[in-house]
């Protein structure tokens, strides 16, 4: 939550300066949680051939769907990378990730009160 919290305010404050001249937009790094990469995804799957017929198909390669990730490259004449559309995105899905955090923290204290035996 404190990185959503941080994010925040530094979304916030690339609104706040949007039309300051020579302003470069800033975003947290994103947060990788401790052992995410162990964690199964389908990408990283890959199937086992246990027959010489079997075809190695595309699974744990590489997706074949690029993925653009572009940075931000857009500088108005005032030297301001500042993209209004791109900040609200961000701003909405920061908004979505804390709702979705603080759901999960309120049904997690709720499964608890129920193994207590205190749920109303």
């Amino acid at each position: 939550m404190s990185w959503l919290q941080a994010r925040q305010t530094v979304l916030a404050a690339n609104v706040a300066n949007a039309d300051t001249p020579g302003y470069r937009a800033n975003d947290v790094e994103t947060f990788v949680l401790p052992g995410a990469d162990r964690v199964a995804t389908p990408g990283r799957i890959a199937p086992l051939a246990t027959h010489s017929r079997h075809l190695a198909g595309f699974a744990g390669t590489a997706s074949p769907w690029d993925q653009d990730d572009k940075d931000t490259f857009e500088v108005t004449p005032s030297r301001n990378s500042v993209v209004l559309e791109e900040e609200m995105m961000k701003v909405a899905e920061t908004q979505l990730d804390y709702q979705m955090a603080t759901g999960l923290y309120a049904r997690g204290i709720g499964l608890l009160k129920t193994a207590l035996g205190r749920r109303a």
